[in-house]
């Protein structure tokens, strides 16, 4: 089944506008449970995109009492994300999930608390502190590059997202914490192992319409507990050692090497500003979405590199040129001189969106448009239909990452007007910088020294895209070909 489908035509939207969400069209439904038994969590962006080719950009669901109303038009949706967070919020049972975790970061707050961490975590995503953060990601790339050159010689197939995942917690640990993590280097890691599992549940959660678990304790709630008290337990571990770096070097308090020495900074000056959960909480969300994001995000970028040779000989040309005889970028200057290798990844998320579903709950009453929102209304928020409108966009389903480098960015039909994958408005991703660095990196390191012999599926089908909270390919391996004499460093 294909995951990138055709706009609706406008006949499909009604020729008179409603003005409440009863008067929406939509898919038939049961007298109690609405469409609860129809939605398939692990398909859901597939199935929402599927009943807007038939109801239109804009049509309503139920789940028992929670109305729903579904929007994938481009200018609704930058409408939404600018109203945030005063208007739309993430669902009001996302934050109770999270705290019930500890894991109440930045992600899951909302209203004065958001704005409260915001201010923290922004700081250390400045993009001005994007060089200080080089050394750290070189290190972690060259030992992804070695790796790499070792399975390649031995013409091992590997697990295309079990390798990037392992990169990316690397990669976050070092720069947000200060911690030399390298669970590319070591055959187990506990971290990684007990991540992999947090967003799946906490998804499934936040979509069931009711929080069974409070009551009821399943096998798989128990062993969700036992990795959340593993988590924990860890976090701590990194939370001593960044305060004992400050007790080291105390100057850090007023100039911090790291996101986590900034936390502990503020939290030390003035505790009332962020409390020990706050610290908890964001250590925990950092570790857990840069796994999945930019691992994802590159999984897909591999994948249509490898369906595409002339995009790959063309990122191939850009890395040896900018690169020459250093296999790894150590410099940020290095990363800017590759526009070619960030149109990839662009282009790369405009097909396959990692975050292909945005769920908000509306915290008054509001409009779409003339559809009249009550407070507590639903919204899920189609991101990929509008990227790939047939009315918006020459060829749409077609991986060009060029179409990124043309001028006329301002233009309604620029690709960077239509695709919002870091979401827009206030809430816009606060990591995209370091995301692209992070890719790029991989990206221009492959590219200069390695061949891609294979990424697909055992069968040689298309890979299936899975929503586990981000979305993610089914089953991709990776098979690496490079010179026989090519040294590890």
């Amino acid at each position: 089944m294909s995951a990138i489908s055709e706009r609706p035509p406008a006949a499909a939207a009604s020729a008179q506008r409603p003005t409440s969400i009863s008067q929406l069209p939509g898919p038939k439904e049961s007298l109690v449970l609405g469409h609860l038994l129809q939605l398939k969590v692990s398909r859901l962006h597939l199935q929402l995109e599927g009943w807007a080719r038939t109801y239109g950009d804009t049509y309503r669901l139920r789940v028992a009492r929670q109305q729903i109303v579904v929007i994938s038009g481009t200018e609704d949706i930058a409408a939404v994300l600018r109203a945030r967070p005063d208007t739309w919020s993430r669902p009001r049972n996302f934050a109770s999930i999270a705290r019930e975790s500890d894991a109440y970061g930045l992600f899951a707050a909302e209203g004065d608390e958001w704005r409260r961490q915001r201010r923290m975590v922004m700081a250390g995503f400045d993009p001005e502190h994007l060089r200080n953060y080089m050394p750290t990601l070189t290190r972690v790339t060259r030992r992804l590059r070695k790796r790499w050159i070792v399975a390649a010689h031995a013409k091992k197939v590997m697990d295309l997202q079990d390798e990037l995942m392992h990169y990316s917690v690397d990669a976050a640990s070092g720069i947000a914490y200060g911690l030399d993590i390298n669970t590319l280097e070591n055959a187990q890691s506990e971290l990684h192992d007990n991540l992999k599992h947090m967003f799946p549940m906490v998804f499934h959660r936040m979509n069931l319409p009711f929080a069974y678990w409070r009551y009821v304790r399943l096998p798989s709630d128990i062993a969700h507990d036992r990795r959340i008290a593993t988590l924990h337990r860890i976090i701590g571990q990194i939370i001593a050692q960044g305060r004992e770096r400050l007790r080291q070097h105390p100057e850090r308090r007023e100039q911090p090497t790291d996101l986590l020495e900034a936390m502990l900074a503020a939290r030390d000056a003035d505790g009332s500003a962020l409390s020990e959960s706050d610290i908890r909480g964001n250590v925990f969300t950092m570790l857990t979405a840069s796994e999945d994001t930019t691992a994802n995000t590159l999984a897909w970028t591999f994948y249509l590199l490898h369906e595409h040779p002339e995009a790959w000989e063309r990122l191939v040309e850009e890395a040896r040129a900018v690169l020459r005889d250093a296999p790894v970028a150590q410099a940020l200057d290095e990363l800017r001189q590759m526009p070619y290798a960030e149109a990839c990844a662009s282009e790369a998320m405009r097909l396959r969106p990692v975050a292909p579903l945005l769920i908000l709950d509306a915290v008054r009453d509001t409009a779409i448009r003339d559809v009249h929102i009550p407070h507590g209304t639903r919204l899920y928020l189609l991101m990929r239909p509008g990227a790939v409108d047939d009315a918006a966009i020459e060829a749409p389903r077609a991986f060009i990452p060029q179409r990124w480098l043309a001028d006329g960015a301002a233009s309604v039909h620029s690709p960077k007007r239509l695709s919002m994958p870091f979401g827009a408005g206030p809430r816009l991703c606060p990591g995209r910088y370091l995301a692209m660095l992070e890719i790029k990196l991989v990206l221009s390191m492959l590219a200069r020294d390695f061949q891609l012999l294979e990424v697909g599926t055992p069968d040689g089908t298309p890979p299936d895209e899975i929503l586990e909270f981000t979305m993610h390919p089914v089953g991709l391996h990776l098979r690496l070909g490079t010179d026989a004499g090519m040294p590890a460093d």
